[in-house]
Protein backbone atom coordinates (compact mmCIF):
# COMPACT_ATOMS: atom_id res chain seq x y z
CA UNK A 1 0.00 0.00 0.00
CA UNK A 2 1.10 3.13 -0.95
CA UNK A 3 1.17 6.44 1.51
CA UNK A 4 -0.54 9.27 0.02
CA UNK A 5 1.39 12.84 0.80
CA UNK A 6 -0.25 16.32 0.84
CA UNK A 7 -0.27 18.13 -2.14
CA UNK A 8 3.78 19.92 -2.17
CA UNK A 9 2.97 24.25 -2.54
CA UNK A 10 5.99 25.41 -3.11
CA UNK A 11 5.31 28.96 -2.52
CA UNK A 12 3.79 27.67 0.82
CA UNK A 13 6.55 25.96 0.85
CA UNK A 14 9.13 29.21 0.61
CA UNK A 15 7.10 31.51 2.86
CA UNK A 16 8.02 28.91 5.27
CA UNK A 17 11.33 28.88 4.24
CA UNK A 18 11.94 32.38 4.53
CA UNK A 19 9.87 32.55 8.34
CA UNK A 20 12.29 29.75 9.45
CA UNK A 21 15.28 31.55 8.37
CA UNK A 22 14.60 34.20 10.57
CA UNK A 23 13.80 32.63 13.49
CA UNK A 24 16.08 29.90 13.00
CA UNK A 25 19.08 32.17 12.74
CA UNK A 26 21.81 31.86 15.60
CA UNK A 27 20.38 34.73 17.89
CA UNK A 28 16.95 35.06 16.95
CA UNK A 29 15.70 32.24 19.14
CA UNK A 30 18.16 33.27 22.20
CA UNK A 31 16.35 36.77 22.06
CA UNK A 32 13.00 35.73 21.50
CA UNK A 33 13.39 33.55 24.79
CA UNK A 34 15.00 36.20 26.45
CA UNK A 35 11.71 38.44 25.44
CA UNK A 36 9.70 35.72 26.78
CA UNK A 37 10.36 36.64 30.52
CA UNK A 38 9.01 40.31 29.63
CA UNK A 39 10.57 43.61 28.22
CA UNK A 40 14.53 44.42 27.91
CA UNK A 41 16.78 47.25 26.78
CA UNK A 42 19.10 47.25 24.37
CA UNK A 43 22.02 46.48 26.52
CA UNK A 44 20.83 44.32 29.43
CA UNK A 45 19.76 42.13 26.43
CA UNK A 46 23.62 42.35 24.99
CA UNK A 47 24.75 41.46 28.16
CA UNK A 48 22.78 38.36 28.52
CA UNK A 49 23.53 37.00 25.15
CA UNK A 50 27.40 35.54 25.59
CA UNK A 51 29.40 36.28 22.31
CA UNK A 52 26.70 38.73 20.35
CA UNK A 53 27.97 42.07 18.99
CA UNK A 54 26.23 45.13 19.16
CA UNK A 55 25.30 45.37 15.34
CA UNK A 56 24.09 41.68 15.46
CA UNK A 57 21.76 42.04 18.17
CA UNK A 58 20.36 45.35 16.43
CA UNK A 59 20.20 43.69 13.19
CA UNK A 60 17.94 40.25 14.92
CA UNK A 61 16.18 42.66 16.56
CA UNK A 62 14.99 44.69 13.50
CA UNK A 63 14.36 41.61 11.70
CA UNK A 64 12.42 39.99 14.36
CA UNK A 65 10.45 43.67 14.47
CA UNK A 66 10.03 43.52 10.53
CA UNK A 67 8.23 40.02 10.99
CA UNK A 68 5.91 41.34 13.82
CA UNK A 69 7.85 39.13 16.43
CA UNK A 70 9.23 42.19 18.26
CA UNK A 71 7.91 45.76 19.52
CA UNK A 72 10.24 48.62 20.50
CA UNK A 73 9.03 51.38 22.50
CA UNK A 74 10.60 54.44 22.62
CA UNK A 75 10.40 56.91 26.19
CA UNK A 76 11.01 60.31 25.95
CA UNK A 77 13.46 60.49 28.66
CA UNK A 78 16.92 61.76 28.95
CA UNK A 79 18.78 59.53 27.80
CA UNK A 80 16.15 58.16 25.60
CA UNK A 81 14.88 54.65 27.18
CA UNK A 82 14.29 51.92 24.53
CA UNK A 83 12.44 48.45 25.59
CA UNK A 84 11.91 45.74 23.40
CA UNK A 85 9.23 43.17 23.99
CA UNK A 86 7.38 40.10 22.59
CA UNK A 87 4.10 41.10 20.46
CA UNK A 88 1.10 38.11 20.74
CA UNK A 89 2.65 37.23 17.72
CA UNK A 90 6.06 36.56 18.92
CA UNK A 91 4.42 35.11 22.22
CA UNK A 92 3.04 32.29 20.16
CA UNK A 93 6.13 31.64 18.58
CA UNK A 94 7.29 30.69 22.49
CA UNK A 95 5.53 26.72 21.86
CA UNK A 96 6.80 25.71 18.99
CA UNK A 97 10.00 26.99 19.73
CA UNK A 98 10.35 24.75 22.97
CA UNK A 99 9.05 22.08 21.77
CA UNK A 100 11.96 22.46 18.66
CA UNK A 101 14.28 22.65 21.84
CA UNK A 102 12.57 19.16 23.66
CA UNK A 103 12.87 17.27 20.37
CA UNK A 104 16.94 18.47 20.00
CA UNK A 105 17.30 17.24 23.56
CA UNK A 106 15.62 13.80 22.84
CA UNK A 107 17.51 13.11 20.11
CA UNK A 108 21.14 14.69 20.40
CA UNK A 109 22.36 11.50 21.29
CA UNK A 110 21.11 9.49 17.55
CA UNK A 111 21.94 13.35 15.95
CA UNK A 112 25.60 13.35 17.45
CA UNK A 113 26.55 9.34 16.22
CA UNK A 114 24.86 10.14 13.19
CA UNK A 115 27.06 13.11 12.47
CA UNK A 116 30.04 10.87 13.54
CA UNK A 117 28.87 7.80 10.93
CA UNK A 118 29.09 10.47 8.39
CA UNK A 119 31.77 12.05 9.37
CA UNK A 120 33.89 8.57 9.20
CA UNK A 121 32.56 7.64 5.76
CA UNK A 122 33.39 11.01 4.20
CA UNK A 123 36.56 11.18 5.85
CA UNK A 124 39.54 11.51 3.04
CA UNK A 125 41.64 8.98 3.25
CA UNK A 126 45.24 9.84 4.97
CA UNK A 127 47.34 8.09 2.88
CA UNK A 128 46.02 10.16 -0.78
CA UNK A 129 47.48 12.90 -1.24
CA UNK A 130 45.77 16.38 -1.29
CA UNK A 131 46.64 17.12 -4.86
CA UNK A 132 45.88 13.72 -6.00
CA UNK A 133 42.05 14.53 -4.05
CA UNK A 134 41.93 17.36 -6.19
CA UNK A 135 42.68 15.92 -9.56
CA UNK A 136 40.04 12.99 -9.00
CA UNK A 137 42.80 10.33 -8.97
Amino acid sequence: MTEEHPPFHTEGCLAVSRVLARVGDKWSVLIVMLLAGGPRRFNEMKRMVNGISQRMLTLTLRGLERDGLVSRTVYPTIPPRVDYELTPLGHSLRGPVMALGQWVEANLDEIAQAQAAFDRRTAPDPDERPLQRAAGL
